[in-house]
């Protein structure tokens, strides 16, 4: 007998050998490809009829009848002289007269590439064969046989699929693991799926998806929009207004300019030449060349703009200042939070490192964003219990989220049903500190 077989296997292989005990003596074992009928019908020529003449052939496309018929008398009888002239079952009868060779178990792997001269021999022989004959087909569709018992094989459940795949596989993940689950029922039973399982390539990646909603950035954007339409508008108005306000200043200036004509009749008058009316107008005043004018409205805008130039000037001054002392606390204050970012992924990870390697956490995320799994725990208020360590994933740095550590399989099952509704939307799983471990050195490399 083959060194494993599973329950429901072993049961068949005793079904087909109490078939033949009742009198058939030929069957035909059906079944799509990949559910194992090559396996079975190997194990049932090795277990079963030990004290029988056994011929197994692997039936192919290529194989003609004739060296289909040498094979299995070859198999069957001691140095027979096969006549290529006469039918399988003429050759048989022949070689039976000769030599007794007991009863023989014929096993043909790969019936659908037979002919049907090759079926009506088989059929022919296990029918009306002087010793005991049997003859065991397997074939993915049925055979244009008459009286073949036909016995399906069904593809293994879910139990039977895990044990499968424990014997192959020593490293396989827990029943909880989405994506091992998912494997599983897409397999449908097939051994030779079942066995095509790759470790490394199946890892789930929880993408969390962006909450806000285009209509958002619609109205952020008109709001823009508004605010940009309601400064071009206050600008616009502005101007107009400061305009007016200089027309009203100047208007100002002008009305309170003093004529020359008052500032000199004082002058006169303390001086003692007072010129009476007529004098003067008889004796005009002769003007100078050079003629001096006092433009009090220039005197004044120069003044004022003189004035605003050096405010200006200052409050330049003083924006720049506060501009270059407050970039310094800016800068310093990023880099002291990097560091206290970096400082806590540390401590995380030497925590990690301080656990034993069986004991259990639970993975709820896994990122390429530290600011999203800071969110995560921020939304779901795990601040307590969760722990985050980093790792290296094709050349990039995940942040991984896990809660809390556990000695046994019972007590993280119990802790998974503690979670809130939106964590375990995720599927969260279960992993071993020492694969954590592993992974956190990862970083180092």
């Amino acid at each position: 007998m083959q060194s494993q077989i599973l329950p429901s296997r072993a049961a068949l292989v005793d079904r087909i050998a109490l078939q033949f005990e009742y009198g058939q003596n030929l069957i035909v074992l059906l079944g799509t490809s990949g559910l194992g009928k090559s396996y079975m019908l190997e194990t049932f020529i090795t277990d079963k009829y030990s004290e029988f003449n056994k011929a197994f052939v692997q039936v192919s496309a290529q194989m003609s009848d004739a060296q289909l018929m040498s094979d299995l008398l070859e198999q069957s009888f001691n140095a027979p002289l096969v006549d290529h002239s006469l039918s399988l079952s003429e050759n048989y009868y022949q070689l039976l007269q000769k030599q007794q060779c007991g009863p023989c178990l014929w096993a043909l792997d790969g019936g659908r590439h037979l002919s049907e001269e090759m079926l009506v021999e088989l059929e022919l022989l296990s029918k009306n064969s002087p010793n005991t004959l049997y003859i065991m087909l397997t074939s993915q569709s049925r055979l244009a046989l008459s009286n073949a018992v036909e016995i399906y094989l069904e593809p293994l459940n879910l139990r039977e699929s895990k044990m499968l795949m424990q014997w192959y596989f020593t490293d396989l993940p827990y029943d909880e693991d989405p994506v091992f689950n998912t494997f599983l029922v897409e397999a449908q039973g097939n051994p030779n799926l079942l066995l095509s399982w790759q470790p490394n390539e199946h890892v789930a990646n929880v993408v969390v998806k962006d909450k806000v909603s285009w209509r958002l950035h619609l109205l952020i954007l008109m709001l823009l929009i508004m605010l940009l339409i309601i400064g071009l508008l206050y600008k616009s108005d502005m101007t107009q207004w400061w305009q007016q306000y200089y027309q009203q200043e100047e208007e100002k200036v002008l009305i309170t300019a003093i004529p020359v004509e008052q500032v000199s009749t004082p002058i006169l008058q303390e001086e003692g030449l007072i010129i009476s009316s007529k004098v003067a107008k008889e004796k005009p005043i002769v003007e100078p060349k050079l003629q001096h004018n006092n433009d009090v409205p220039a005197i004044v805008q120069s003044l004022s703009e003189s004035g605003s130039a050096v405010k200006g000037s200052k409050v330049n001054e003083q924006s720049v200042g506060s501009t270059l002392s407050s970039a310094e606390p800016k800068a310093s204050k990023s880099e002291e939070i990097a560091t206290i970012n970096q400082a806590q992924i540390r401590k995380n990870s030497s925590w990690y490192l301080e656990q034993a390697d069986t004991n259990l956490v639970i993975q709820l995320l896994a990122a390429t964003q530290q600011k999203v799994s800071d969110d995560f725990i921020a939304q779901f208020n795990l601040q307590q219990q969760t722990h985050i360590y980093q790792t290296k994933r094709d050349s990039k740095i995940w942040w991984v989220v896990t809660f809390g550590s556990f000695a046994s399989l019972n007590e993280a099952t119990a802790a998974m049903s503690t979670l809130p509704l939106g964590v375990r939307k995720n599927k969260p799983f279960y992993k071993k500190i020492s694969k954590i471990k592993q992974e956190i050195a990862l970083v180092d490399q």
